[in-house]
């Protein structure tokens, strides 16, 4: 295992959709791995190295409320931006303001959240990738308040603030006990850029803890 990292995560609204939701938004219970793991990055990412989720307590009670949130009904296609790149001068962009709509979306309110992670070196890590390097940067960047983007909390618009729990920092405990959260998406298998591949596991809170040093990850 490398070097561990403990931050805290708040905000007002959180919306992890479920995948298997087409039409409409709705989001997981508590925070996704992926999730978790895109704040992390959003804070600090190497290609040396690869965030691992170890645990996300949930420390508030899960609420949920109903709003409507501006999408674009269409994407730009591959096939257009293909003919872009072979020289064709016809114009390529999506106007957001023909394409808006209102969709409703079921998310998460007052949510707050401590993830545990560690990072690992990579096939991509140099002689000077050292852990000792990569564990005082983002040390360094978490407790200055820097990062790459905007972390957020499933999608732009619902920011989170982000703060390191230094060791032997208490935080509170979570008022959850135990719960079967059902399966839950754990991350996106990119190795194949051809065949993005989603990745599920079995997702169970105990005393409020969602503990992924053990998850059994299933395609």
């Amino acid at each position: 295992m490398g070097y561990g990292i403990t931050i805290r995560v708040r905000g007002e609204y959180a919306l992890f959709t479920r995948p298997e939701m087409k039409v409409e938004r709705v989001s997981y219970d508590v925070m996704t791995p992926s999730a978790a793991r895109g704040i992390i990055e959003a804070v600090y990412w190497k290609p040396a190295i690869r965030w691992v989720i170890d645990k996300i307590h949930v420390l508030n009670e899960i609420q949920f409320t109903n709003i409507r949130r501006n999408e674009v009904s269409e994407k730009v296609l591959e096939g257009k931006a293909r003919q872009m790149m072979n020289g064709s001068t016809e114009p390529f962009y999506l106007s957001a303001t023909d394409a808006r709509q209102q969709r409703a979306a079921m998310v998460l309110r007052d949510v707050d959240y401590v993830i545990e992670a560690h990072f690992e070196l990579t096939g991509k890590a140099g002689a000077d990738d050292t852990v000792e390097k990569h564990y005082n940067v983002v040390l360094r960047r978490l407790r200055k308040g820097q990062h790459f983007h905007a972390p957020s909390l499933g999608t732009r618009e619902f920011g989170a603030k982000v703060e390191i729990i230094e060791e032997n920092q208490v935080f509170p405990k979570s008022p959850l006990g135990d719960r079967d959260l059902g399966w839950m998406l754990y991350d996106l298998d990119f190795s194949n850029s051809r065949d993005i591949t989603p990745q599920f596991f079995k997702a169970e809170l105990r005393d409020g803890v969602l503990d992924l040093t053990s998850a059994e990850v299933r395609r």
